[in-house]
């Protein structure tokens, strides 16, 4: 509708809470990529060989003693926020001989109850990460508030535009990460190449009681 390829646009299915099983069949549908929130998660279908035929992603808040778990299994980590992060995924990727694609998280609403880093803060991040020998940046993902209008996806996309042009050795602008179940038609306008879809691939996910 917006005049794009749909052939341009990876369709990352959001794996969490979601079984192996599930996860097989949005493979054999032809989902590009899975995404995966929880680093325990994540193992348990790693031994289930839940993800054969299509890479695993790293989408959600990855805290720095966990990056050992998942190191050598993840194509890409998008959700990293922090250069004390970058430094372990660095660390731990130079240990295993691999280089990590990772996306940049940007916090665009500005929001305290969310990772990702402030957007006047993601220029200094950006150069920094780009030191890094066995981390190389892919772009940028973010998750806007909830009911966000076009502004909010659009200034995302200028700041994706705007490190693009700056031509930072080592940070290729490939990835724009945005648009969830909720809001993947807004973000696709707006630029994005890759959307997490969960609940229009899987249905509502069911959340234990306590």
């Amino acid at each position: 509708a917006c005049g794009r390829d749909p052939k341009t646009i990876q369709l990352c299915a959001a794996t969490k809470m979601n079984d192996a099983d599930a996860v097989r069949q949005a493979i054999a549908a032809g989902v590009d990529c899975c995404g995966e929130n929880r680093v325990q998660e994540l193992v348990a279908k790693l031994a289930e060989n839940a993800y054969e035929g299509a890479p695993v992603h790293f989408i959600g808040h990855l805290q720095s003693n966990k990056v050992k778990y998942i190191i050598n299994d993840v194509k890409v980590i998008q959700s990293v926020d922090s250069i004390k992060l970058a430094k372990e995924i660095d660390r731990l990727a130079c240990k295993n001989n691999r280089i990590m694609d990772i996306l940049i998280e940007v916090n665009i609403g500005q929001e305290a109850s969310k990772s990702g880093v402030f957007s006047n803060n993601l220029v200094d991040l950006v150069y920094q990460v780009s030191e890094l020998e066995n981390v190389r940046i892919n772009g940028l993902m973010a998750i806007p508030p909830i009911g966000s209008g076009e502004d909010v996806f659009a200034r995302m996309n200028d700041l994706f535009q705007e490190i693009k042009a700056k031509k930072i050795a080592n940070v290729s602008m490939n990835t724009l990460s945005m648009g969830m179940s909720g809001d993947y038609e807004l973000a696709i306008k707006h630029g994005s190449n890759l959307v997490r879809i969960g609940t229009k691939l899987f249905g509502a996910r069911k959340y234990l009681e306590v």
